[in-house]
């Protein structure tokens, strides 16, 4: 009889493949309430290292991190009426505290426009304190209907960036900086996942925002994930909460703001787009192990070398873990570390420390070769490389090989339904047939230029809609 896979293939249940690996590989667990999760150890490594990334990326931008409440009063909220009614659905409130009913409810953060404004509008006196570029990284809570770990919780973890600046131009442009040289070179250089950038239609734009850029990745099913976003918020904020500045005319002036989000989302992308049947295959970059050195069998000589290979590596730059857990069947901890994507595998057994030689499992494109021990110290670092740049390889052809050029609403919808996505002249399809789309699920993921460039408007000549179903 069969023995059965450890995982559900993808081909047969792709959203039950999807939490096989959440589970096996040791990711996360749904929380006590509804909606929650906790992140086990080896998900909060993956979301550690791109902290880490993303940190580096948002203060080379001049940005510096700050903390604010999680509690926000509710009236705040109420001060940007397009901002409350986005966000009224899904917002958790406190009405009791301390065994009283408080004064005022307050809200669980669901984003922090108001509270920052608040503050803001103290900090900023004079055009010699603009830009004031601030960013957090928090938990926020968002009531969500139907959960999914990682994708839709709850609560979940993030960074967000609140910027304030003198002119239209200067926010603009400073949203459209952090847009690509900290979100899409992340994604790509190191998530190694094809994104396309582009601008949101009016309807799925951000509440309160004057214009949403926003990152769009194919996952291995078909459907599109919305991986980061970057709003120009205009002036609407900074009028609801007189957040103004002496311009060097002397004139009192609304500043111009944006803000700027990333999530734990990334790590379901990161399931989605790059996993396969053995479980997860982290991009070398990213991966909190880039190497793994495993025993086979408990010798005391075969040990010595297994830790001797680890501290070469290591000395070496590389990320390893010494797996020298002997009194655990090696299949066993070999099939472990394959769920949990971890790039190379450096076998050692008594045979192959008899003849100098090590085996090397490479999980990205999979297959196993036999190689002298001296050369680990070179060859690992080459292979990483090479293995990174395959991941996003793999993930912009399947996204190129799977988009439909269409000409109507109906063409596109089949696209979308069919596990791909469709590009479509946006003046073709229009606000109308977006709303067509919507009655089947599927939506405008973003607009593009023709070349692949973001837009500058809605209108602008020869803009296409993407348009996709979406998680």
């Amino acid at each position: 009889m069969a023995k059965a896979p450890v995982l559900t293939p993808q081909a047969d249940d792709f959203p039950r493949w999807y939490q096989d690996v959440i589970n096996k590989a040791e990711l996360a667990d749904n929380g006590p309430v509804r909606g929650t999760m906790v992140i086990r150890p080896y998900g909060y490594g993956l979301w550690e290292r791109m902290q880490r990334e993303m940190d580096a990326r948002i203060k080379a931008q001049g940005v510096e991190n700050a903390y604010f409440p999680l509690f926000i009063p509710q009236s705040y909220l109420t001060k940007e009426a397009e901002h409350v009614e986005g966000f009224a659905p899904e917002l958790a409130v406190v009405t009791h505290g301390g065994g009283k009913e408080l004064e005022e409810p307050v809200v669980v953060r669901p984003t922090s426009e108001t509270i920052i404004n608040d503050y803001f509008s103290k900090w900023v006196q004079s055009y010699r304190d603009l830009p004031l570029l601030i960013n957090q990284w928090a938990n926020v809570v968002r009531w969500e209907m139907r959960p999914r770990l990682f994708l839709r919780t709850s609560e979940f973890l993030w960074q967000e960036g609140h910027t304030a600046h003198a002119t239209y131009e200067e926010a603009r442009d400073f949203a459209a900086r952090i847009h690509r040289h900290v979100y899409a070179e992340f994604m790509e250089n190191v998530l190694a996942m094809d994104v396309v950038l582009g601008r949101k239609t009016p309807k799925e734009r951000f509440a309160g925002a004057i214009n949403t850029l926003t990152l769009e990745g194919m996952m291995g099913d078909g459907k599109a994930l919305q991986m980061g976003t970057s709003h120009e918020l205009g002036q609407n904020f900074a009028k609801a909460f007189d957040t103004r500045y002496l311009s060097k005319e002397g004139e009192r002036e609304y500043v111009w703001q944006t803000s700027w989000g990333s999530t734990t989302r990334m790590i379901g992308a990161l399931v989605m787009m790059h996993g396969d049947d053995n479980g997860l295959r982290v991009p070398p970059r990213l991966a909190p192990v880039q190497v793994v050195v495993l025993a086979i069998k408990g010798d005391d000589a075969v040990l010595a070398k297994v830790r001797e290979i680890g501290d070469r590596l290591t000395a070496a730059g590389l990320r390893v873990r010494v797996d020298d857990r002997t009194d655990t069947p090696f299949g066993r901890r070999a099939v472990d570390w394959e769920l949990k994507g971890v790039p190379l595998r450096i076998e050692i057994g008594p045979r192959d420390l008899e003849n100098g030689t090590a085996m090397l499992a490479r999980r990205i494109p999979g297959g196993k070769e036999s190689v002298a021990v001296d050369a680990l110290v070179e060859l690992c670092p080459k292979a990483l490389e090479e293995d990174q740049a395959l991941l996003l390889r793999q993930s912009r052809e399947r996204r190129e090989a799977r988009t439909a050029d269409v000409r109507t609403v109906a063409e596109a919808a089949e696209a979308a339904t069919a596990g791909g996505w469709a590009r479509i002249p946006w003046a073709d399809l229009g606000p109308e047939g977006e709303a067509k789309l919507a009655e089947q699920a599927v939506s405008v993921r973003c607009l593009v230029g023709e070349d692949g460039s973001v837009p500058e408007s809605d209108d602008a000549p020869g803009t296409l809609a993407v348009v996709a179903r979406a998680y």
